[in-house]
């Protein structure tokens, strides 16, 4: 549960708290994580008493309830360290909260939210399938309603916190007459349900230790009280809300990461000598970093302002796709530099670097692949601009 204490502090102390925590508890950390495979349970349990689990949930509900701009200033800090500690409670802040704050009955928040935001309650966004990953709109997976129960089956692949989570939001097919979104709806499934099964988790090229996982569903039965928000063919709709709000968390993630490998970076050339000089000295060294360091700031300041919008009332999906878009591949770009400049470090041995280089190329895949947000973006700009001339989310008067 959260520290009392922590529920007290205003937002500079709650965020020089989280900076600290970083800088002494989670980055220290992180060769145990690696060779345990998973993070340490103390490291969860302190996690959840700072109040990490809660910082998007109203504080009716025992949360923390810091703004969208504030989440993704903490999200700048903690994201220094491994971003393997973010997945633990990645789902529950965003994806999961999110849909049930929004779009849940009353009861289902009341019994939901304080229990997620005390990091008592794992919950995990089960809605990619096999044949349903960016083209959400056809999964497979049905539920039957029976009588009080929705009997649901089939799978979902890529799961977050599939292997931790103790409640799933399942999206399911409620309708089989509408093969698109509208046959599509979400239910609060319990994880230790007859007939749910998780398969071992799956083996990762990055975020090796939270690895995503399947989950099966065999005649499930599912209160009919679990449907979210108590409408059936709203399930996408309801997504929506989450997948934006765990997109720009994504884009704050790729800053918190790059900042990381950028310091590692340049006190290994501070450090090393060659040719009779510090690398640091070089001309090409400092071009490197210096475009790396211009393309960063670029990816802060875009998620600083998609996230000012967002608390303004709108939620600026085409801006918050460009930062995710943008973030997530200049991260990449700048891992693989830095991974070139420590030499024979960057590919041997235990640099913080290389396995960060790893993490963050999944980034590029989360929460809308590249090539989906660039698409997406330009049908909005040419379907905008062909009906008044102006871009989606543009600053013109």
């Amino acid at each position: 549960m959260i520290d009392p204490d922590i529920l007290g502090y205003d937002f500079p102390t709650y965020l020089k708290t989280i900076a600290e925590f970083t800088e002494n508890e989670l980055v220290p950390a992180e060769n145990e994580m690696v060779e345990a495979g998973e993070v340490p349970a103390r490291v969860l349990e302190r996690m959840a008493s700072l109040g990490l689990f809660g910082i998007s949930i109203p504080r009716a509900f025992g949360g923390l309830e810091w703004s969208m701009e504030q989440q993704v200033q903490l999200t700048f800090e903690f994201t220094r360290a491994s971003c393997v500690y973010r997945s633990r409670f990645s789902t529950v802040i965003g994806l999961c909260s999110q849909a049930i704050l929004d779009h849940g009955t009353d009861e289902q928040r009341r019994r939901m939210l304080p229990a997620m935001a005390a990091g008592e309650l794992v919950t995990a966004f089960a809605l990619t399938e096999d044949q349903a990953g960016s083209d959400a709109a056809h999964l497979q997976t049905t539920a039957e309603r029976r009588g009080d129960v929705y009997v649901l089956n089939g799978s979902k692949r890529y799961i977050t916190n599939a292997a931790w989570a103790d409640a799933f939001i399942v999206f399911a097919r409620t309708d089989p007459s509408d093969p698109g979104a509208g046959g599509v709806s979400a239910l609060i499934v319990d994880a230790a349900s007859p007939g749910v099964r998780t398969a071992l988790p799956t083996i990762m090229n990055g975020h090796a230790e939270a690895p995503v996982g399947e989950i099966y569903f065999d005649g499930v039965e599912v209160p009919a009280e679990n449907l979210l928000g108590g409408v059936e063919g709203q399930g996408l709709t309801m997504a929506l809300r989450g997948i934006n709000h765990a997109r720009l968390h994504v884009a704050a993630t790729c800053v918190g990461q790059t900042t990381r490998m950028l310091e590692e970076t340049v006190a290994h050339v501070n450090g090393r000598r060659q040719f009779g000089a510090p690398l640091a000295e070089l001309g090409a060294v400092q071009a490197t970093l210096g475009e790396s360091f211009a393309e960063l700031e670029a990816g802060r300041a875009l998620t600083v302002d998609s996230a000012r919008t967002f608390d303004s009332g709108e939620i600026p999906r085409h801006r918050i796709a460009a930062a995710k878009l943008y973030n997530s591949e200049m991260a990449s770009r700048v891992a693989d530099r830095c991974v070139q400049l420590l030499g024979g470090e960057g590919i041997v041995g235990p640099h913080p670097v290389p396995r960060m280089w790893r993490d963050v190329r999944a980034l590029r895949i989360y929460e809308g692949s590249s090539p989906v947000h660039q698409r997406n973006l330009a049908k909005a700009m040419i379907r905008q601009v062909s009906a008044d001339g102006t871009l989606p989310n543009s600053y013109r008067v």
